[in-house]
């Protein structure tokens, strides 16, 4: 099997990697001690990422995105998420939901996306409905040609610096032969509509810079264009984006332990104790070797699912959930031994290991916990076996 990328994609991962390590990396310390994005700072962000190529390049062609397969985009991902996320996501990768935009919703909602001048959230989960889709309870009652939604949203990461919100509601009930399964549709809703508040969030572990909000939808009022695909295909559309979502987090969770595997090797190589490097003690080698094995599977697992979903394969959503599973559980253990192996230091602002622990630990619940992962792969083993 040739493992070899192809020039264009050296190219593409070369190019993010390089604007992760001139543009955003050097706003870390700004972001971690002051706890807040600068609108003007994202706003700059987004202008370069947009003149060199980066921006919406995993949106379609079709709609005037760069029309990355997934490998390529796997390679953005690992090139720019080496830095804090709040500053990666000023590089805006819309949610490929709005490729599905017709008719008003291009002009008003997928077009200013694409040209950089609106970005959106998400609003899927609910206080009493995390993991569990079906359990969801917000509503959308069709009134006249209008549909009229009710009910609270939460987690909803940076909806304060987002202009409209994709929105999951429930639309209705229908009797199937294995009980009452509810109609689940997908609006695209401005966040100044009367009636939408957008709450202040939870003080999160990690991730500082990056918000989420409480959305409460009281009476809020939107018109049938609103409505993306036909109704009751909303469940259809979270499935699609979540196996890609996970990708995402999976690709993510690479980038972050190559960073930290980086500091740790050059500062066992630097720091001497009686008389040589470290890293040649064994107790500081070995977990080195660890690390570089867990990292090195983490890549092999995480490019190979990507290829697997550009070549269509059939199980990819069981594949995307090993890919999390593993690059967020190997995170955390290389977080951990990386900051063991700088001692002291690696507690210490002065390095970035101290900010990537902590953020590591909310990969592993986001996007589908571990637990909800290991479900969906031992759910499609049966399935394969008949069972």
């Amino acid at each position: 099997m040739d493992f070899r990328l192809t020039d264009e994609q050296r190219l593409i991962y070369n190019t993010a990697r390089e604007f992760c390590e001139k543009e955003l990396i050097p706003h870390e310390v700004l972001l971690e001690n002051s706890g807040e994005l600068p609108r003007e700072l994202e706003f700059e962000i987004r202008h370069k990422a947009i003149a060199v190529g980066l921006h919406a390049c995993n949106m379609p062609e079709s709609v005037g995105g760069g029309g990355l397969d997934c490998v390529s985009l796997t390679l953005v991902e690992k090139g720019l998420t080496r830095a804090s996320s709040a500053l990666a996501d000023c590089v805006h990768r819309p949610n490929k939901i709005l490729a599905a935009c017709e008719g008003d919703q291009i002009s008003h909602f997928l077009q200013p996306v694409m040209r950089g001048e609106k970005r959106e959230c998400i609003a899927m989960t609910e206080p009493d409905a995390g993991s569990d889709l079906k359990g969801m309870k917000t509503r959308a009652d069709r009134d006249g040609p209008d549909w009229v939604i009710n009910g609270t949203k939460h987690f909803i990461t940076n909806a304060q610096r987002s202009q409209f919100v994709i929105v999951f509601a429930v639309t209705g009930k229908d009797e199937t032969p294995t009980g009452t399964r509810k109609r689940i549709s997908c609006f695209l809703v401005d966040l100044d509509t009367p009636g939408l508040d957008v709450g202040v969030g939870y003080h999160q572990l990690g991730h500082r810079g990056e918000t989420n909000e409480i959305l409460h939808f009281n009476n809020v009022r939107v018109g049938s264009w609103q409505m993306v695909g036909g109704e009751g295909e909303g469940f259809k559309v979270v499935t699609e984006w979540l196996g890609e979502g996970r990708l995402t987090v999976a690709a993510v969770c690479q980038a972050r332990a190559e960073r930290a595997f980086e500091v740790a090797v050059a500062y066992a190589a630097q720091r001497k104790q009686f008389g040589q490097p470290i890293g040649k003690f064994q107790g500081i080698g070995f977990p080195l070797a660890d690390m570089a094995i867990d990292i090195r599977l983490g890549d092999m697992l995480l490019m190979n699912t990507a290829w697997r979903v550009d070549q269509k394969f059939p199980s990819v959503a069981q594949d995307c959930a090993m890919a999390k599973v593993w690059c967020s559980e190997m995170l955390g253990r290389v977080a951990d031994q990386a900051i063991q192996t700088c001692g002291g230091m690696g507690l210490m602002a002065d390095l970035p290991l101290e900010r990537i622990y902590r953020d590591a630990r909310g990969e592993r619940i986001w996007e589908g916990t571990s637990e909800i992962q290991r479900l969906i792969i031992s759910r499609e083993l049966m399935r394969e076996n008949g069972a």
